[in-house]
């Protein structure tokens, strides 16, 4: 949900669409830096939350954050933004925020992990840091980002030294786009072992819900409305109605188009429509 005109904004704007859970960014996704939470946006933020009842609310780190970058003022920048975000997130009482493991830039993917690994140490070395859980989201594998196989999310999670405070997030469209097949009974289950076998199910905190305008295995982030992708409807039936996830917060982040009230409702209605169908 959009927070233009104020952080509390966005449940307004979840309200209006029917969210029983909502992710937002908690400033200006495409600035380094951005003016400190006031009392008053905290305060309105808080009363609207209340008043709405939408919960979890989740938040996604800046865009412009690449932790796993071998250049070193764009990783020192990375890493103060990050802490921001972190800071952020703990003010509004967020408790999960989701940032991708980033793009090693032909540095090579082992370098990358542990750059991401040494990063994460820093922003949580403190005993008394925040609860917020930084949860490293799984990518399509455009360029060179990390996070396109299980193992990167695994060896960057396992590397950390406070890594109970660190979950996953599992987007649709990026594990199809990476190659990991869940359009039928078998091949989603076989995911699901993958995932858990490498991850462990029980630290996904997370789910990102979108369809893929790009083929399996094209390691292309294009998004694209339920059942109107590559994945179509049966690959979300099987993940919404697996009761290893149902306690997991499920996100959409699918185009908004001319008229976003119109494409959120449509989307929410058709994954809502596919709970206990067979």
């Amino acid at each position: 949900m959009s927070i233009a005109g104020g952080v509390d904004k966005a449940f307004l704007r979840g309200e209006e669409v029917g969210c029983d859970a909502m992710q937002i960014f908690t400033k200006n996704n495409n600035q380094w830096r951005a003016a400190p939470l006031t009392e008053r946006e905290i305060r309105a933020y808080k009363t609207n939350r209340q008043r709405t009842s939408i919960d979890p609310i989740l938040a996604h780190d800046s865009y412009l954050i690449n932790l796993a970058s071998p250049d070193k003022d764009l990783h020192r920048k990375s890493l103060e933004a990050l802490r921001i975000e972190v800071a952020r997130a703990a003010v509004l009482e967020i408790p999960y925020l989701i940032i991708h493991p980033g793009a090693h830039l032909e540095s090579g993917e082992a370098e990358g992990i542990t750059r991401v690994v040494e990063a994460l140490d820093t922003v949580l070395e403190d005993p008394q840091a925040s609860p917020v859980m930084i949860c490293l989201e799984t990518t399509a594998g455009q360029g060179s980002s990390l996070g396109y196989r299980f193992e990167h999310l695994a060896a960057i999670r396992g590397g950390v030294t406070r890594r109970e405070r660190v979950g996953i997030c599992v987007d649709t469209c990026h594990i199809f786009a990476a190659g990991y097949e869940i359009r039928d009974q078998r091949a989603y289950e076989d995911t699901m072992r993958q995932l858990n076998g490498v991850v462990g199910l029980d630290h996904v905190t997370c789910i990102h819900l979108n369809d893929s305008q790009r083929d399996l295995g094209s390691r292309v982030d294009r998004h694209a409305h339920i059942g109107r992708g590559q994945i179509g409807l049966e690959g979300f039936r099987l993940l919404i109605n697996d009761p290893r996830l149902q306690h997991i917060p499920m996100i959409l982040e699918t185009p908004k188009g001319e008229d976003p009230v119109a494409a959120d409702r449509r989307n929410l209605a058709v994954l809502r429509s596919l709970v206990g169908g067979s």
